[in-house]
């Protein structure tokens, strides 16, 4: 047996030591007032279906005046809502609903850059080479003989060059679409503005923050040149001179204190890709922020062995700093893991067997939307509606696919209660067999995906061992995985495409699929987890 411990934080609440947190990406949650596009109305019309689900946060992606240039992640005002999201008032009484039901709201905050239609970055254009508004941002002259080239090898995560070059003959930077310049962290007034705007929406009542990019901001001295092309294949597997500098450290040391300084366990969620486990470690150190997204355990391809090793260095390398490791199967930004897993029956089967594992697992889960109804990824989209910038880089790498709305009714036509009745538009189309998928569909039935993470998460909440504490590996057959938490529980997981036969741990809880039992002994399905009522060790 392997012990691993994860310390227990000096804070009181510690909520987000074991919060299970729900993404609404809110363009495709709910659309309240009929335009295909869901917004703020919607998502507050289905909090109370979240209260149900039994997660304890929710997390919304951005929801702030935009061009939508990078659907919303180019934000031009930090303060307020776009009209196609609905009015800041709407903000506010969602903020209100979701407490009164015990549910704690997240929201995005996008420091590494601005949309080219911030005023700020309008300001800078105008200012014209050597103006103290273009020093929030990051321009530089170019390089040959008549700066013609830009001024590094950088490239842009979505494709080509990082460098755009303006009228006037300078280029600025942008890490991500040309429409989404990157501030400058050197200067003093950025740093200011995004304090504000953190207390902004902590005065509004927000319990925290997801940090877009938080591995971004500060840049290596001189900018120097990479020397190698596809860079954004290289994030996360090592630093480079525009992400993971050590210097984003301290900005992060800032924005906790701020959120210390309010009531109630305000988190920062850091959005980081690092090299190593270990790098990822220092964004939640006890002075930095609470949580950082575990995208090692989400890549993890579908093997016992493979998950045993990311889940023994996330658990080992966030004890090392006193935080608690975080799980996540999909975001907006990658293929759902139902199709991910191998699609089908056998994407759907590994995809309940994941779920019960991550559940099981000591820390903080994130759902995002639609996985707990087993929703695959929409391959076939026609092209018109493929609109996400990362195509630029990879026509395969489109994120559309993983955002198209979600269904919550039988009746009719697609899409399926997303919208108002009557309307039958959604910014990206449902395909029509996903009636069957609806949550209306699954709450009639008992053995659905969402019926599962419904038991899953009721079990979590009543079972003490669950959320924050230890995991304690037990021996089991090859191909699967076993562990205890506490005393009283046993999680095994077969990630093996065959039947296979061990001692029965204890009293069965729940099953993701089979298991069959005879006596002391106990068949697991293929590609399935099984949670105990473990007997006496």
């Amino acid at each position: 047996m392997t012990e691993l411990a994860v310390q227990p934080s000096a804070v009181t609440t510690r909520w987000w030591r074991d919060a299970v947190i729900y993404q609404v990406y809110v363009r495709s949650f709910a659309d309240g007032n009929g335009d295909g596009i869901g917004d703020l109305l919607g998502v507050r019309s289905r909090l109370r279906y979240l209260a149900d689900l039994g997660v304890d946060a929710i997390w919304l992606t951005p929801f702030y005046p935009s061009p939508m240039a990078d659907f919303g992640y180019d934000v031009a005002d930090y303060r307020d809502v776009d009209p196609l999201f609905g009015s800041l008032a709407d903000a506010q009484a969602l903020i209100a609903d979701a407490h009164r039901l015990g549910l704690r709201v997240i929201v995005d905050v996008v420091p590494n850059h601005t949309s080219d239609r911030h005023p700020w970055f309008e300001a800078a254009l105008r200012a014209g080479p050597g103006g103290p508004a273009r020093e929030r941002y990051v321009f530089r002259e170019g390089k040959g003989t008549a700066g013609e080239l830009p001024p590094n090898d950088w490239e842009s995560i979505f494709g080509g060059p990082a460098w755009t070059r303006v009228g006037d003959g300078q280029w600025y930077l942008h890490l991500f679409a040309s429409e989404q310049p990157d501030l400058n962290w050197e200067h003093p007034e950025v740093h200011e503005e995004f304090a504000d705007v953190l207390r902004f929406w902590l005065d509004l009542g927000v319990d925290g923050f997801r940090i877009d990019v938080a591995h971004g901001m500060v840049k290596a001295p001189g900018l120097p040149d990479v020397g190698a092309s596809g860079q954004a294949e290289m994030i996360g597997a090592q630093v480079v001179p525009f992400f993971d500098q050590d210097g984003v450290h301290e900005i992060h040391r800032t924005w906790r204190r701020i959120l210390d300084s309010y009531e109630g366990e305000r988190i920062g969620v850091a959005e980081a890709w690092a090299p190593s486990p270990e790098r990822l470690a220092n964004y939640v150190r006890p002075d930095e922020l609470h949580q950082a997204f575990n995208f090692h355990f989400l890549k993890t391809p579908w093997d016992a062995a493979l998950f045993r090793e990311v889940i023994d260095e996330s658990v080992r390398t966030s004890a090392l700093v006193g935080a608690p490791p975080t799980w996540v199967l999909s975001n907006h930004d990658v293929k759902r893991h139902v199709t991910r897993y191998g699609g089908g029956e056998r994407g759907l089967r590994r995809a309940r067997a994941a779920a019960l594992l991550m559940l099981a697992l000591p820390g903080s889960a994130y759902v995002y939307q639609g996985e707990e109804l087993g929703l695959p990824e929409v391959l076939d989209l026609p092209e018109r509606y493929l609109q996400d910038p990362q195509r630029l880089r990879d026509p395969d790498s489109g994120r559309d696919g993983c955002r198209v709305p979600l269904p919550w009714t039988v009746a009719g036509e697609p899409p399926y209660g997303f919208a108002p009745p009557g309307i039958y538009e959604s910014w990206l189309p449902m395909p029509a067999d996903w009636r069957d998928l609806s949550v209306e569909a699954q709450l009639r039935d008992g053995a659905s995906m969402l019926s599962l993470y419904r038991t899953a998460l009721t079990l979590r909440r009543e079972r003490p061992e669950l959320g924050d504490g230890t995991l304690t590996w037990t021996d089991s057959p090859s191909g699967t995985l076993a562990f205890r938490r506490g005393d009283a529980f046993v999680c095994v997981l077969n990630m093996t495409p065959e039947w296979v036969e061990t001692e029965m741990p204890g009293d069965l809880l729940l099953a993701s699929g089979g298991p069959e039992t005879a006596g002391d002994v106990v068949r697991l399905a293929p590609d399935s987890a099984t949670w105990w009522s473990a007997r006496d060790v």
